[in-house]
C-alpha cells in the first residue's frame, strides 16, 4: 500500500506540474481518496484493536497472569508498533493528498 499511495502521489504532483489537469483527473482522483481513506480506517480500527488487546495482556500479566501473559503482551507489542507506523503513513499520506487536490483545483481554474 506504501508503494501505491507514493507512486500516486507523484503521479499527481506530475500531472499539476505539467498541468494535464481535466475533470476525468479529478474524478479518479477523489476515488483514489475515498479508497485511500477507507483503508486508513481499517487500519485506525485494527490498530486499535490491536492497542486494547495490549492494555488487557499487560493487565492480566500485572494480575498474576504469568509467563503466557507476558508473552502475549510482547506479541502484540510487537503487531502495534508496526500497524502505528503504518497509520501514521496513511493518515499523513491522505493529508498530503487533500493539500495536492486543493492545489491541483486552484491550478486547474486559473
Amino acid at each position: 500500500m506504501k508503494k501505491y499511495i507514493s507512486e500516486f502521489m507523484e503521479f499527481v504532483e506530475k500531472a499539476i506540474e505539467s498541468g494535464a489537469l481535466d475533470e476525468e483527473f479529478f474524478n479518479e482522483m477523489r476515488l483514489k481518496i475515498a479508497y485511500f481513506q477507507h483503508e486508513r480506517l481499517i487500519h485506525f480500527l485494527v490498530t486499535m484493536l490491536f492497542a486494547i488487546l495490549l492494555i488487557m495482556s499487560i493487565i492480566a500479566c500485572a494480575l498474576g497472569g504469568g509467563i503466557v501473559f507476558l508473552a502475549l503482551s510482547a506479541l502484540m507489542l510487537a503487531l502495534v508498533i508496526p500497524y502505528v507506523m503504518h497509520y501514521y503513513f496513511l493518515e499523513n499520506s491522505v493529508q498530503k493528498l487533500y493539500r495536492l487536490y486543493d492545489k491541483a483545483r486552484k491550478t486547474y481554474l486559473k
